[in-house]
């Protein structure tokens, strides 16, 4: 009896988990193309590799996807049975609430071990794969994509220009210019042509265009002085036609997934961030060493200066200054440089101040991206315990007030993960504290939400809090019983 019955809640579960998952997997990748549009336009790419970055970067979304859809899918199947008054059933024949949340709850805890597994051992390749993609696209020229009347120079080491484009896949051309591009060493050649023709070549690393009517303007004086340019003209080559190959493989066989970066830290997983973090650590206890003895010593040395200062100060009786005398006057001068190396010092500490918050803001993110491989498994525990119990408590399924709660209690840890990524940034709380911080704010909230669906608490009661803050208003109510009979 109880093993279908916990078939029949783990299928209620997952019903609406994969619908879920599914849009919000989804909603994520459309985030990440909207971000990363710009670098995909004009760059020649195939959709198959637009799709195989997408996948790239989508992997990376699901250990923030996962934890959302156990949060989203518990409140939607136990509010579920509780709307179809299953809960009510399950306990009138003697099954707690504890025991109904129990598979779900193993469920759960199976799927948090493979977040694990999945955030340490495959995301980092897939980083890895995204970057590169990326770094690879970026360094990318634009696609051929030729313009009628403009000046073009995408084809390497080449400037073109067509005055018309025509055909059905524009390979005929009228009015054409082309001009090699070429250093003091090199022979300058145009080519001007009435009309030409784009013919699919033998090898797809050449560019075939056959012109027709037109001149070869050449230079063949590259190098040589200005006097032998003068005795002879540049040299000129009528044709009829003319078959030109233009070297287009930087274009069309750029390494899209050559993987050029290799050391980023979310390549890594847990273990080989260990090595990572103590790396960090000892070069940045390394810095800040340096840096306390160059402070300090300058530091020493406007302390000194001043005590210095002051005794030969004490020296002399006071005497009045008078204006004109000012500029000899060696105290002042003595006052005016100490004033001047205490602003060096400030100065000095700006910029070591400056030196040292990159240092610690990438300790903080190593350490905070090791431990969120952990954090994030905790938190689909601390999810469904906090979805279930309100799920139970509401006793109403749907898409409508469960996404409403399932997306404030989101919004809420994305922004606490958010602010303590911050400050863990800036060197204001350990880093370590920072990535669990989310994690130890909610779970007495999912351990209190449990309780009070154990205890049957009308959580949501409005008659509820009216009956408890009654004594208050009270107080700002005037009573107004048998006014009709004053």
């Amino acid at each position: 009896m109880l093993k279908i019955l916990d078939r029949y809640i783990i299928k209620t579960f997952f019903g609406p988990f994969f619908f879920i998952f599914s849009v919000l997997f989804f909603i994520f990748i459309v985030n990440i193309i909207w971000v990363q549009l710009g670098q995909f336009m004009g760059k020649g790419l195939s959709y198959w590799q637009i799709m195989k970055l997408l996948f790239y970067l989508g992997v990376s979304v699901i250990s923030m996807v996962l934890p959302l859809t156990i949060l989203l899918a518990s409140i939607m199947s136990f509010g579920e049975f509780g709307e179809r008054y299953e809960l009510a059933a399950m306990k009138a024949a003697g099954i707690s609430l504890t025991r109904v949340m129990l598979p779900l709850l193993g469920v759960t805890m199976i799927m948090s071990v493979m977040l694990y597994f999945f955030s340490n051992n495959i995301i980092p390749d897939f980083q890895r794969k995204a970057k590169n993609m990326l770094f690879n696209i970026a360094q990318t020229k634009p696609a051929l994509n030729f313009t009628p009347g403009q000046f073009i120079d995408q084809i390497p080491g080449y400037m073109v220009k067509f005055d018309k484009i025509s055909g059905e896949n524009g390979e005929n051309i009228d009015g054409v210019f082309v001009h090699r591009k070429a250093s003091n060493y090199e022979n300058q050649q145009s080519i001007v042509a009435e009309k030409g023709k784009f013919i699919p070549a033998a090898n797809k690393n050449y560019l075939k265009l056959v012109l027709y009517n037109g001149y070869v303007y050449e230079d063949n004086f590259a190098g040589k002085g200005d006097n032998v340019r003068l005795k002879q003209p540049d040299q000129a080559i009528k044709f009829d036609t003319l078959v030109s190959h233009f070297d287009v493989s930087e274009i069309i066989n750029k390494a899209i997934e050559e993987e050029k970066i290799t050391d980023d830290y979310r390549f890594q997983t847990f273990n080989e961030l260990n090595t990572t973090i103590d790396k960090t650590k000892k070069d940045n206890d390394k810095f800040f060493t340096n840096v306390n003895n160059d402070v300090l010593s300058q530091t020493n040395s406007v302390i000194s200066y001043m005590d210095a200062t002051t005794n030969k100060a004490k020296v002399k009786p006071k005497q009045l200054v008078k204006l004109d005398t000012v500029k000899s006057d060696k105290k002042l001068e003595m006052i005016f440089n100490a004033y001047n190396r205490l602003g060096n010092l400030k100065n000095t500490l700006d910029t070591k101040n400056n030196e040292i918050n990159p240092g610690v803001k990438y300790y903080s993110k190593v350490v905070i991206y090791q431990q969120r491989i952990v954090s994030y498994s905790f938190t689909c525990i601390i999810f469904f315990l906090i979805g279930a119990s309100l799920g139970s408590i509401i006793r109403k399924g749907g898409m409508g007030l469960p996404v409403i709660i399932a997306i404030v209690i989101f919004i809420i840890f994305y922004v606490i993960n958010v602010s303590t990524e911050n400050m863990a940034w800036s060197g204001k709380i350990n880093p370590y504290l920072a990535a669990w911080i989310p994690n130890i704010v909610l779970f007495p909230f999912g351990v209190w939400m449990t309780y009070k669906a154990l205890t049957d608490s009308q959580l949501f009661d409005a008659e509820k809090y009216k009956a408890f803050f009654k004594p208050v208003t009270k107080l700002f109510v005037k009573d107004n019983e048998h006014k009709r009979y004053q």
